[in-house]
């Protein structure tokens, strides 16, 4: 018979399915006396079936989920689909239609892939951002931040993806291209809708302190960088023509006596509104070429500069001196005010700039390098002040900049600020799919928002419709939809058609886990309390700014209006790798794709869950091709059998059984809880593959199958592999005689008197080469330990009677000995 016979993957997973669907034994309890926990992985979008990824990340997050259960815990630990946005509405339009009829559809098909692979999900919390019975509430807190002033509508540049027609958040463009599609992204002049999420910078910053110790570093590091908080001034310029003084934000007021221009984003509303008559053809002309420039080329620091003079002088307000206003592309319109003051000896795009036009450079740091007028190489390191006034012979950058600022305040020219990187979320979409915005405009009484009692305000079916982005949302050109009487005065109005970023809709979902049924608001106030902040949370890198920094937000908004009484939303954070193929990441054009489905039906469930959890620590990628499912499933048939060969009856006290191989399961299942909490899955399986080497030994070699420790041995290796491998361990549970489930059998009790070693194997070393080793008591001193190694036979003779120079011990594992 062979081991494929022994053990028929297909039939163990068909017999506990049904099993577990009529127990539902990870229905999470609201009003359970036990300790609370919260497993969260991010939900997925509803574009196709399952794959490799999803399969990863939801089997890494699963070890954690039942972990929780075993030890004890009551866990809410649920599911859903972020089921708006452009994935499921591009796929849609590609495939001739209704987004929601493909969206749903793949929802089910995602729902029955879930179920087979057995992830310990509390269906009963299952939810879809489309339901109206969910963005209903979205509505509702979109008109809550309008009311404390967070959501707003202007008119701005905004990213445009002229692929996916329609504007994007700044952090949806990476590298200048849709972080959707890819596409290059240019700018528009739209009015548009935003969040204030500047409002919660300084904070937002500030708690990235408290989730250093949790999060992974790199998550850290980027939202700090994105919020980006940088402390200087603000200059006001007076400019020829205009009553209103320029203004702009520098980190480095002290090297204002070296300003000798001011340069203006060609394509910010400044530039038109400071450009002399002469000058205004030779501006325009400039911008044509400016838009054809994409955010990442315009700031390059190895582009030719390129430029006009708007025909206007600016006065530098430390030192009265007559400076020219030109217009370029290196500075960006939504940088501050879009007009930056230029210091060509000490910033090099500014030099540059200087040197292609003919402007002054005056240097007025002295750094000891060779100076910036001759070399045209700006300085940027700190030293001593020159050509600057009141600064000059000062050394101190720290002194320097309180000194100008102080200067600049009581000239009532400038005050020292602090700026953010951080810009407000542009939520608007140009795309049908989406949270319609409950607002109604008005000739008369303008922005009016949809009242409450008539919110959700439901997306019209539009069946039949052309979807194809156009520029504008299809659902302007839904006209039975759009006009509408105002809810205030009852005169003619129009819906405002664009829809609302998908990104809105995944800033709460996890606070709607807590209460999914709930008809009174978002959420349960008091049920929220109970289960926040997630204690877990799982998913990509890839999320670091966008959805990460959007969730923490919205989290901070509805703790300050009352309804949570947490700030942050995810106590602790997972990050996973990816699954790549043959060195490379998979895609149909590499011709590296791994079907999941097709894993699952070779090998089974969980042969798949196991070599992805086993393949090394869960932030690391994971390259299928050196993987062995194979490998999996035969270590798994063999714990299988160790489950057949147990002849004790269930219940029988291990007590009196071979201590040795108790005390091997009192190690792994002790060691087993320290890795899991410190996410070393991986190392966790090893020593149960080891606990299963070792039980078999100890059957083979005499102790027998009928000895209580081995009982107690396949008992500790099935619920320990329930974290990873559901069914086999469910399997084994019934052989061993149980009841189902082994997800509720509870964490191994351990003999703490098992967990004391008698002894210590300790390696002797000469010259770091193995000459020795020996059985030493774990609490045997240093000098006993040395004693005993200088006198091994082994060691004596690998000496040979040469002096030794040194001896290192560290009690009691190691001895080495240098001659």
């Amino acid at each position: 018979m062979s081991e494929q016979e022994t053990y028929d993957v297909e039939q163990v997973q068909r017999k506990w399915l049904p099993v577990w669907e009529e127990l539902q034994p990870f229905r999470a309890d609201d009003d359970s006396p036990r300790e609370k926990r919260y497993a969260l992985t991010m939900f997925p979008y509803p574009s196709g079936d399952l794959h490799m990824g999803h399969a990863e990340v939801t089997a890494l997050h699963d070890v954690i989920a039942r972990y929780w259960w075993q030890r004890g815990y009551e866990v809410l630990n649920p599911m859903g689909w972020d089921s708006f946005g452009l994935p499921a509405e591009n796929a849609a339009i590609r495939n001739d239609e209704h987004p929601a009829t493909y969206t749903y559809a793949n929802i089910e098909t995602q729902y029955d892939s879930f179920k087979h692979y057995g992830i310990s999900f509390d269906w009963s919390r299952r939810l879809h951002t489309s339901d109206p019975e969910y963005y209903r509430w979205t509505q509702w807190l979109f008109l809550k931040f309008r009311e404390r002033g967070l959501a707003y509508r202007k008119n701005s540049p905004v990213n445009w993806c002229p692929n996916d027609q329609t504007v994007l958040a700044n952090e949806q463009v990476v590298d200048g291209k849709c972080e959707r599609c890819g596409a290059e992204v240019t700018k528009r002049e739209l009015t548009q809708w935003y969040f204030k999420i500047t409002e919660y910078a300084q904070e937002l910053l500030d708690c990235l302190d408290d989730l250093e110790p949790t999060w992974p570093a790199r998550v850290v590091t980027a939202q700090r960088n994105w919020i980006g908080r940088s402390e200087g001034a603000h200059v006001d310029f007076r400019v020829e023509g205009r009553d209103e003084p320029v203004t702009v934000y520098t980190t480095r007021p002290d090297t204002l006596y070296g300003a000798t221009f001011m340069v203006v984003a060609a394509d910010a509303k400044l530039a038109a509104e400071l450009v002399s008559e002469e000058q205004r053809p030779a501006l325009e002309d400039y911008l044509t070429e400016v838009r054809k420039a994409t955010e990442v080329d315009r700031l390059s620091t190895d582009r030719p500069k390129t430029g006009v003079f708007l025909g206007v002088h600016a006065v530098n307000p430390v030192n009265g001196e007559r400076i020219p206003v030109w217009a370029a592309d290196y500075v960006l319109a939504d940088y501050g005010t879009g007009a930056i003051m230029a210091v060509p000896a000490h910033d090099q795009r500014d030099l540059d700039f200087a040197k292609k036009f003919g402007l002054p450079v005056r240097r007025v740091v002295d750094t000891g390098e060779d100076n910036p007028e001759e070399t045209y190489v700006a300085t940027t390191r700190d030293g001593v002040y020159v050509n600057s006034g009141p600064l000059d012979g000062i050394t101190d950058k720290g002194t320097g900049i309180h000194t100008i600022v102080e200067q600049l305040e009581a000239a009532g020219t400038g005050r020292g600020t602090v700026n953010f990187r951080l810009r407000d979320w542009l939520l608007s979409r140009q795309r049908y799919w989406g949270v319609p915005i409950p607002i109604v405009h008005c000739e008369r009484d303008g922005e009016v928002p949809v009242p409450y009692d008539q919110l959700p305000l439901e997306l019209p079916e539009l069946r039949g419709a052309d979807l194809k982005p156009k520029g504008v949302s299809p659902l302007a050109a839904a006209e039975d939809w759009v006009n509408v009487e105002c809810p205030t005065c009852g005169g003619p109005a129009k819906r405002d058609s664009d829809t609302m970023d998908t990104f809105v809709d995944s800033s709460w979902y996890f606070l709607r886990y807590c209460s999914p049924d709930y008809t009174e608001g978002p959420f349960d106030v008091e049920k929220a309390k109970a289960w926040m902040p997630a204690d877990i949370y799982v998913g990509g890198v890839e999320h670091a700014v966008l959805h990460l920094l959007y969730a923490r937000f919205f989290t901070k908004v509805l703790r300050d209006m009352g309804m949570l009484d947490v700030g942050e939303p995810f106590a602790a954070q997972l990050n996973q790798g990816f699954v790549i193929n043959r060195g490379k990441k998979m895609s149909k054009s590499l011709g590296n794709g791994v079907n999941l489905g097709e894993q699952l039906a070779e090998f089974g469930v969980d042969a798949v869950r196991l070599t992805l959890v086993f393949a090394g620590p869960p932030e690391d990628d994971i390259d299928w091709a050196e993987m062995s499912p194979a490998g999996s499933l035969r270590f798994l048939q063999r714990a299988w059998r160790l489950s057949g060969d147990v002849t004790s009856p269930a219940g029988t006290a291990a007590d009196g059984g071979d201590v040795a191989l108790r005390r091997i399961t009192a190690r792994t299942v002790h060691d087993a809880a320290e890795l899991v909490e410190a996410y070393r899955f991986n190392v966790m399986i090893a020593r149960v593959m080891e606990l299963v080497n070792a039980t078999r030994k100890a059957i083979d070699s005499g102790c027998g199958p009928a000895d209580p420790a081995v009982r107690e041995a396949a008992e500790a290796v099935a619920i320990l592999l329930s974290l990873v491998a559901p069914y086999t361990a469910e399997e084994m549970w019934a052989r061993l005689g149980h009841q189902p489930t082994v997800a509720r059998a509870g964490w191994p009790a351990v003999d703490p008197a098992l967990l004391v070693e008698e002894s210590v194997t300790a390696v002797v070393q000469i010259q770091g080469k193995v000459k020795a080793r020996l059985e030493v008591a774990p609490d045997i001193s240093e000098a006993d330990l040395e004693q005993l190694a200088m006198a091994d036979p082994g060691v004596v003779k690998a000496i040979d009677g040469r002096p030794v120079r040194k001896v290192i011990v560290r009690a009691p594992k190691l001895v080495n000995v240098v001659v």
